[in-house]
């Protein structure tokens, strides 16, 4: 399927990696208020949310998005995701969303919350492949439990 939103979401999230972080947060929330307004699906929910979060400057905001992201993946069907990418499965989302929240709760000294999403990551963990993003998701993993287990509540380093 040649999905127009997804190549536009790619784009962003691309810039954002680069450096230009404020543009592509202003053009991912531009795209959050398109799906929004036109009725969109779950999927571009979870996908710009999920990036959005990652763009933001206040922990809170982070949080936010991350949390939409978690409740839009409820309307995603393995049917949907495969629309985009064959090789989606709904099941290989969760250990990213769940790892997102469990830092976003740790990074705001919540270390119950975090360890209820950093459980929930763990639990699901089989869904992630033996792949590049599996691996990149499974050290993530470590990395977020190691600064829980120490009592941190500061940013992870980039991978």
């Amino acid at each position: 399927m040649d999905d127009e939103v997804m190549a536009r979401v790619t784009a962003a999230v691309q810039r954002g990696q680069a450096g230009e972080r404020a543009s592509a947060r202003q053009e991912l929330e531009g795209m959050w208020a398109e799906v929004e307004r036109d009725g969109g699906d779950d999927f571009h929910r979870c996908v710009i949310a999920h990036f959005l979060a990652d763009l933001q400057d206040n922990q809170h905001d982070e949080l936010m998005w991350d949390e939409r992201a978690l409740a839009a993946v409820d309307g995603v069907t393995d049917e949907r995701a495969q629309e985009y990418d064959q090789s989606l499965q709904v099941r290989g989302f969760m250990p990213s969303l769940y790892l997102s929240l469990a830092d976003d709760h740790r990074r705001l000294g919540d270390a119950d919350r975090a360890h209820e999403f950093l459980d929930k990551a763990r639990a699901t963990a089989d869904a992630l492949g033996e792949d590049p993003y599996g691996e990149l998701v499974k050290g993530i993993l470590e990395k977020v439990s190691q600064a829980l287990a120490a009592g941190s509540t500061e940013p992870l380093p980039s991978p």
